[in-house]
């Protein structure tokens, strides 16, 4: 196959073709370090496209495969799948990874049975983390503060001059991200330069916000303190020099997030999407109803410290400071099993309130499909899946429907295939024509599939996405049990969460 760099050569599976780790931009490697991406060398000959890329530099966590922290800083590469027999133009879903900022790649994501059943081309990317992504300070330039969000971009922009070639159409191209990968998304929704690299735009259990400038340079001179460089002549010179493994456990100690900068991120999505001043695309974003209790799991359970009754009350003060009595109030510890999950509810509710703004905010100006996963007896994602099967604490765990748990309805996440039943086979496959159809034309409805409204703020519905429970002996079929409703502001107590100063 052909690209703009040279010929790459990818592979052959069942029922599509993957090219992997194709560079879309240079090495940000040293004088390259914290600089907008440049052009990637072209290469002669045919280059082997049949493994991953480098992953980012990033810290060790509990997804299977980062056992260990990652160094390498070559990394901006990206991974195209096309159905088998591809012949004129596709759509293109470029899917955004998530990880906090911090973590993750483009492999985490197999899009194989999406592939096939949507019939689209699917691309993944790795955009560089941490630090080493969004450090902010003057010496760095108009770039500082958005590097990997930049590199999305130079992504994106491969795709625009490439993916033709790979029967995809460069004007029909879906940018879908969750969590960090979905605010990502709508960062690029909000960016003057993202504009005429995407059609559409899918955004889940993802904010819509950046960190300020000066919030972010506070944060980056904490780094650089922490790297050893605050006394040194010259600090980006410094930086520059320091090996990746001093910088990033100067972020384990000082961590720094994406923040508003340059001509490309110039204004926080929190004030521009209100105000209709983003790129006016189709959008679908939702979230899973029980989003932070992975969070109280993973920042407290997991550690061998649930949350105690003294321990919740202190977190909602530290929260929300003055309103924090009319939370106690509202979630009284006394109200729910344990206090964990008291503060899972408060968390949840406060979130979704806020999404719920973003949803209404978009409807304004273009067509918006909102959804709520809420399939609560799925099987976890990939990581908790697999300590279940050895911590009964994890077994135990409240976990719902929680963050990340949607992802495998759509594509293989982590390398592995979760032992769902049959109904909720059947709400992949919805989910997937949903998904499938919005990426080929902005709207995810068509035949038999309930009818998805577009969300407006007169009726504010949405789509529930959830499996039925048919009985195993019984006569009927497994089928998904989606359906339309507009009980999303009882649910989650929007009411009071906007009642708050």
């Amino acid at each position: 196959m052909e690209t703009t760099g040279g010929k790459v050569r990818g592979l052959q599976q069942t029922g599509y073709n993957e090219w992997l780790g194709i560079p879309y931009a240079a090495a940000p490697t040293g004088s390259l370090r914290w600089t907008a991406p440049k052009p990637a060398a072209s290469w002669h000959g045919v280059r082997d496209a049949t493994s991953f890329g480098h992953r980012c530099v990033q810290g060790s966590g509990w997804d299977p495969g980062y056992e260990n922290p990652i160094l390498t800083e070559d990394c901006l590469s990206l991974n195209v799948y096309a159905p088998s027999g591809t012949r004129g133009k596709r759509p293109v879903l470029v899917w955004i990874h998530g990880g906090g900022f911090t973590g993750g790649a483009g492999q985490d994501t197999d899009p194989r049975k999406f592939v096939r059943q949507a019939g689209a081309v699917y691309v993944t990317i790795n955009y560089r983390l941490g630090a080493m992504g969004f450090l902010n300070l003057p010496g760095l330039g108009s770039a500082a503060g958005t590097f990997g969000l930049l590199d999305q971009q130079a992504a994106l922009r491969w795709v625009q001059a490439n993916i033709a070639r790979f029967g995809g159409d460069p004007r029909d191209v879906t940018i879908a991200g969750q969590s960090a990968g979905g605010s990502s998304v709508c960062d690029q929704l909000s960016s003057p330069t993202g504009r005429g690299l995407f059609a559409r735009a899918i955004i889940m259990s993802g904010g819509c916000s950046l960190g300020s400038t000066a919030s972010a340079q506070q944060a980056s001179q904490a780094f650089v303190r922490e790297a050893g460089c605050s006394t040194a002549a010259d600090v980006v010179a410094c930086l520059r020099a320091a090996p990746a493994a001093t910088l990033l456990a100067a972020q384990q100690r000082a961590g720094v997030r994406p923040s508003v900068g340059g001509v490309a991120f110039p204004v926080d999505p929190a004030d521009a999407v209100p105000a209709g001043n983003f790129n006016r695309v189709p959008v679908l974003l939702g979230q899973v109803n029980n989003e932070r209790a992975l969070f109280t799991f993973q920042n407290y359970d997991y550690a061998g410290k649930p949350v105690t009754a003294a321990q919740y009350e202190a977190l909602v003060r530290s929260t929300y400071g003055a309103n924090a009595d009319r939370v106690l109030a509202q979630y009284p510890v006394t109200a729910y099993p344990t206090p964990g999950e008291a503060w899972t509810a408060v968390g949840n509710d406060s979130t979704a309130t806020v999404r719920e703004d973003v949803m209404t905010a978009l409807s304004y100006y273009v067509p918006t499909y909102a959804y709520e996963f809420s399939e609560s007896d799925t099987p976890q994602f990939t990581s908790i899946y697999l300590i279940q099967q050895k911590s009964e604490t994890a077994r135990n765990f409240p976990f719902g429907a929680t963050h990340v748990d949607d992802l495998g309805y759509l594509w293989d996440y982590l390398g592995q295939t979760l032992p769902y039943d049959d109904d909720q086979l059947e709400l992949s496959n919805q989910m997937i024509a949903y998904w499938g159809r919005f990426t080929a034309s902005g709207d995810p409805n068509g035949d038999r599939t309930p009818a998805w409204p577009r969300y407006r703020t007169s009726t504010a519905q949405m789509m529930f996405l959830k499996a039925c429970d048919t009985a195993p002996a019984g006569g009927d079929s497994p089928a998904a049990c989606s359906t339309v409703a507009d009980d999303f502001d009882t649910e989650h107590n929007t009411g009071f969460w906007r009642s708050l100063t």
